[in-house]
């Protein structure tokens, strides 16, 4: 008879590509993980790992097995939402969202469960959007709260699904005493000589500003770089620079600031809602979606 845990690990493993990024998706310790693995080898007799230098690489029967393996689990998972039913699940679903959608999506989402008593309970843990599809691909979260930049895809694997739940659109967010706050909307060509505060580099957001010089011959002049809206915020208001800013999620702009879009409207994100589709029918899931659903609804107006 096949250990589900110690498939899960092996599964792990591959999707993971090494022992030690399969125990931190699964919350165990890389020792632990071995473990499993090499039980799961005892029962069936047979070699499914290989070291390959420091790492290790799955044999042709590990490989096979994790194939069909990672088939097996999901059907599993399928039986366990449907088998839920409406009744109250014993953990949490958890859901992973990047920082603005925590603020203007999230939010309200757990509030409407709370006060509704509805049939879920929910945790939250805030990741950019290139992490959160990989939690929910692997395992570690349910539900995830992604954003798709136009000019920065975002890679969906083929066993999750995505639903769109609205549009985003950026502003350039600079001090009132700035020239270009004149204006209605503003060409990216007058933003070339300009001073920049930033997400840090790596972060979608960074790179989303990179690509609006793309096709202008030029990089932008970051001189600051700072993970919070509200510090670059911040630095706009006092003129050090100005901000790429979404408008999901931000606060109301202090006095002295002004938002202004991109005269083309080029830097806007598609928000969507990602999950296993094996948990395609979770009593969780479904509620979840769906209050999301209506919150991308009602802040429609404003970010499309």
């Amino acid at each position: 008879m096949i250990d589900l845990q110690g498939l899960r690990a092996l599964v792990a493993v591959d999707r993971a590509g090494s022992v030690v990024a399969a125990a931190e998706q699964l919350g165990y310790t890389p020792s632990a993980v071995s473990q499993q693995v090499k039980k799961l080898e005892r029962d069936l007799d047979a070699a499914l790992l290989e070291r390959r230098g420091r790492g290790v690489l799955l044999t042709q029967r590990g490989r096979a097995l994790a194939v069909e393996g990672r088939e097996l689990l999901d059907g599993l998972e399928r039986l366990e939402s449907l088998g839920a039913g409406t009744s109250r699940a014993s953990a949490p679903l958890r859901i992973a969202s990047f920082s603005t959608a925590t603020r203007g999506l999230i939010g309200p989402v757990l509030r409407r469960l709370h006060d509704e008593d509805l049939a879920v309970s929910a945790t939250v843990t805030g990741v950019d959007p290139i992490d959160g599809m990989e939690m929910v691909a692997t395992g570690v979260a349910d539900l995830a709260v992604v954003h798709n930049w136009n000019s920065v895809p975002l890679v969906t694997p083929a066993h999750v699904a995505t639903e769109h739940v609205c549009r985003d659109e950026a502003d350039i967010v600079l001090s009132t005493r700035h020239p270009l706050a004149a204006l209605d909307e503003i060409d990216r060509a007058d933003l070339v000589d300009e001073r920049w505060a930033s997400t840090p580099r790596g972060a979608i957001c960074h790179e989303a500003l990179m690509r609006i010089f793309a096709d202008l011959g030029t990089v932008p002049r970051v001189v600051a770089e700072d993970p919070d809206f509200g510090s670059l915020i911040e630095l706009a208001r006092q003129d050090v620079a100005i901000a790429l800013v979404p408008r999901l999620g931000r606060s109301d702009l202090p006095d002295g600031v002004v938002a202004r879009p991109l005269a083309d409207h080029s830097q806007v994100r598609d928000i969507s809602v990602a999950y296993r589709r094996s948990m395609a029918e979770s009593t969780g899931i479904r509620t979840a979606v769906r209050l999301l659903l209506e919150a991308g609804a009602r802040i429609a107006p404003t970010t499309a």
